[in-house]
């Protein structure tokens, strides 16, 4: 009876090609793969094809759920890439790591024209961290393809959303631009069986903020649709511990233990044996009769 603070939802599986994922049945990783020079954690670890297929398939054996491939760098103050940059990182990865796992491969990024070529190469779930407001094409490509979509909330671009973000009421403000996007997404077809929302925790909010949404995450269940939520390694982390981002790991995993906790149906991670661990151990409490 505990875990039903996470059945919020009408519909909770998603068949994929090679896979059916059952978000009531526990909690779901998804593992983070950046393909990029400058991302905050692991910039330039993974430019190499061959690097990037490696951790892919590592995360996936250490029980990541979705793998969420990313050509552009999204942390506060970065410049957006071009489209030719990020289809140039992405789509050679995502071609050569469907062939080599079992589970589903999303892709993190807002720009339609990358969500599209990455569905073709075998990507099967678009992350949109604008909630389909930067592109307004990629609503149509989400609907023409009929994949898992998340939208997320972020205030600004990331070139500016941590310039004195500002709310009245976090939770409350981020829910409704979060309905907004859920009725864009239905508008042009997009079931809302398909539809995952992500609050969106660092992306335009201060460590207050941040600390709100974590605690008051239950409330995002009105809208009826899975939570994701990704807290990994992020700076409101480093600013209640007073450390860099490479030694962040226990406080990322109390976040995800507060994020299940609360309601989380999958956690985006970049250290998944030891997210794994934690999602697992909060799972059996919750079940716990």
């Amino acid at each position: 009876m505990a875990r039903t603070i996470l059945k919020n939802t009408k519909e909770t599986k998603f068949k994929f090609s090679k896979k059916l994922l059952d978000l009531s049945s526990r909690t779901h990783l998804m593992g983070v793969l950046n393909v990029t020079p400058d991302s905050f954690s692991d910039g330039g670890k993974f430019l190499k094809v061959e690097d990037a297929v490696r951790c892919g398939i590592k995360m996936a054996e250490e029980g990541a759920d979705i793998i969420d491939v990313g050509g552009e760098s999204t942390h506060p103050g970065s410049d957006p890439a071009t489209i030719e940059e990020e289809l140039s990182r992405v789509i050679p990865v995502i071609e050569a790591l469907s062939k080599e796992i079992n589970i589903p491969i999303s892709i993190d990024t807002y720009k339609s024209g990358v969500a599209k070529k990455a569905l073709d190469a075998g990507a099967e779930m678009i992350n949109d961290i604008s909630a389909l407001r930067f592109d307004p094409q990629m609503k149509e490509v989400a609907a023409e393809y009929q994949v898992p979509i998340v939208l997320m909330h972020i205030k600004g671009t990331p070139k500016n959303m941590q310039e004195n973000p500002y709310y009245e009421d976090v939770v409350k403000e981020i829910i409704e631009y979060l309905k907004e996007s859920i009725q864009l997404a239905k508008d042009v077809g997009i079931q809302e069986e398909k539809i995952i929302i992500d609050p969106g925790i660092g992306f335009g909010k201060r460590l207050e903020d941040n600390l709100n949404i974590l605690k008051n995450l239950k409330k995002f269940s009105i809208l009826n649709c899975p939570v994701l939520v990704g807290p990994s390694r992020k700076s409101f982390i480093g600013k209640i511990l007073d450390l860099p981002v490479k030694e962040r790991l226990e406080g990322s995993l109390a976040a995800l233990a507060v994020s299940i906790m609360n309601g989380a149906n999958i956690v985006r991670v970049h250290d998944v044996k030891e997210s794994k661990r934690v999602a697992d151990s909060v799972d059996a409490v919750l079940k716990a009769d």
